[in-house]
């Protein structure tokens, strides 16, 4: 009687990993799709952000011109040619550090034009 019912919790355990990895077989792929699209959207954002800032700290600015700064996620190199400078750093609130997080790289002219390269 004890080997029966042996045999049949193992069918049992048998029967939930064979479910659970036909549950993983196909949540895998959708789990990749769907960090790339968060990845791109973290990138349009970051983007929409930089371009907000650039846009205060050249009001900000008695020149409004900035110096042509990039490829870079250092937005401590962005800078405008006022005596002394303002820094693009500054205008990002939730900035940690000075870097930006996403692993976008930005160029920027000196009329305030952000460009982005995504990685």
């Amino acid at each position: 009687m004890q080997e029966r019912e042996g045999a049949g919790f193992f069918l049992e355990i048998f029967m939930i990993v064979a479910i659970l990895g036909i549950l993983a077989a196909v949540a895998l792929p959708n789990i990749g799709q769907l960090l790339d699209k968060g990845k791109a959207e973290a990138c349009a954002t970051e983007f929409h952000n930089i371009q907000t800032a650039v846009t205060e700290m050249l009001a900000d600015s008695t020149t409004g011109t900035l110096e042509p700064a990039g490829p870079t996620a250092d937005m401590s190199e962005v800078k405008t040619s006022d005596t002394p400078p303002l820094v693009l750093a500054d205008y990002l609130i939730g900035l940690d550090g000075s870097s930006v997080k996403s692993g976008c790289t930005y160029t920027f002219a000196a009329d305030g034009t952000a460009t982005q390269t995504t990685p």
